[in-house]
């Protein structure tokens, strides 16, 4: 006789065989567990003999706790003893068993489980199969996740693109970008859409995991297929090129992206601004910020500070003056990266005792806060008046402090052997 590891979904007989060390484990968790022979179910011996009233709901969280050290080696088919009408939690159990004994290598034993699945009206949950999909992925078994997909569409095809969805996310957060890609093909295969989601998503990791060259192909797909880009794939894609230091290419994506865009912002001005930026081609930032203004956007903090560190790294004052007073006019609120800007730039050129008058514009006893977009640290780094401020409230454990406070500081510790007097 044929015995297989399954759980079934009838309740059990009233006089239950128990196999004793495999009962012993579980009855101190109240868990209750029913050995029975797998072909005597599958040909309905006992099922006349149930008693509905002697059946209870097992616990879902055990099977949680089961590790692959303390796994029960199951030789004999066993059914977990269901009350009738709490099938939810029956279920919960049933799915966890299925994940813990496919995690944890006992493939053919969560294959009986999943045929059992199968074979009931119990539709799981589609992250369940997400997670099924993903385990046998992880260990290249492609056709055990065809052949799930497959069953699933038979199953209830409308759970299959959220089940898809899930399973890219899944494979992207673990770099494994060709379980990903074989993913996409499945869904194509089957006739189901790439949606928004699941492309954003495709690309993001591609991003994350892929070199620029294979980010690029997966961006192309997107794009031929008409999915639109989110903020969160463009900041994912622009981030790869900052890091290869590809500025050009950078401009180049946003203007194809297409800059007249408003559900992101500024984000893509602010992107083409930051690449001009990086190689420190004035004209065509200026330029590009005109274009902006006129295009109907409105200059946000990043917008200024992109300028702002430009200006001062090529010691440009009078355009930081008019970029402040720029600033003010559209009551956008500077922070420590404007300061930074100010005090390197005048620092650098051994102008501290004009420092005074170059910060009348702004409020010095205002409380330090950093709102820049983090991509601009990322190309233009950060000036040492911003790293020594951090340092300082670090290390002083105040998380508000103002910028007099701080700019005291570190004019007493830059010029400590000079005279150098700072009257507020």
């Amino acid at each position: 006789m044929e015995v297989l590891p399954a759980i079934y979904a009838f309740p059990p007989l009233k006089k239950t065989f128990k196999w004793k060390n495999f009962s012993s484990i579980f009855h101190k968790n109240g868990f209750r567990l029913s050995i029975l022979p797998r072909k005597s179910f599958l040909h309905g011996k006992y099922r006349s003999c149930v008693d509905w009233d002697d059946a209870y709901v097992e616990d879902a969280s055990l099977v949680h706790n089961l590790n692959r050290k303390n796994f029960p080696q199951i030789t004999e088919n066993f059914s977990l003893e269901v009350k009738p009408g709490d099938v939810r939690s029956y279920n919960s159990t049933l799915s966890s068993l299925l994940l813990r004994y496919a995690s944890n290598g006992f493939y053919s034993k969560a294959k009986a489980i999943w045929d059992e699945i199968l074979n009931s009206s119990f539709v799981p949950d589609a992250s369940v199969v997400s997670k099924l999909i993903t385990i046998y992925g992880s260990v290249d078994n492609f056709d055990m996740v065809s052949q799930i997909m497959r069953q699933m569409q038979l199953k209830d095809p409308d759970i299959l693109p959220n089940i898809c969805a899930l399973s890219i996310s899944s494979f992207g957060k673990r770099g494994q970008l060709e379980c990903m890609d074989i993913m996409v093909k499945e869904m194509v295969s089957m006739g189901c859409s790439v949606d928004s989601a699941s492309g954003n998503s495709y690309l993001l990791y591609y991003s994350l995991f892929g070199s620029v060259a294979e980010m690029e192909v997966a961006y192309g797909r997107l794009k031929r297929s008409r999915i639109l880009i989110e903020e969160e794939a463009i900041r994912a894609m622009s981030f790869a090129y900052i890091k290869g230091k590809k500025f050009y290419a950078l401009g180049q994506f946003v203007q194809d992206i297409g800059l007249g865009r408003r559900n992101v912002g500024n984000l893509l001005w602010n992107l083409l601004l930051l690449s001009y930026a990086a190689n420190f081609k004035m004209k065509s930032l200026q330029r590009e910020f005109v274009k902006m203004v006129e295009a109907g956007f409105t200059p946000d903090l990043t917008t200024f500070n992109i300028r702002a560190l430009a200006f001062s790294r090529m010691s440009l004052f009078w355009d930081l003056h008019v970029s402040l007073e720029h600033m003010k006019h559209e009551s956008v609120v500077p922070d420590l990266v404007t300061y930074g800007c100010v005090v390197d730039a005048y620092l650098d050129k051994r102008l501290g005792r004009n420092l005074e008058f170059a910060l009348s514009s702004l409020s010095k006893h205002n409380s330090v806060s950093v709102s820049t977009d983090p991509l601009v640290f990322e190309v233009m780094g950060k000036g040492d008046f911003h790293l020594f401020s951090e340092m300082t409230l670090e290390y002083t454990r105040k998380k508000k402090g103002t910028y007099n406070m701080l700019i005291t500081t570190y004019l007493k510790k830059k010029f400590r052997s000079n005279q150098i007097f700072w009257n507020y």
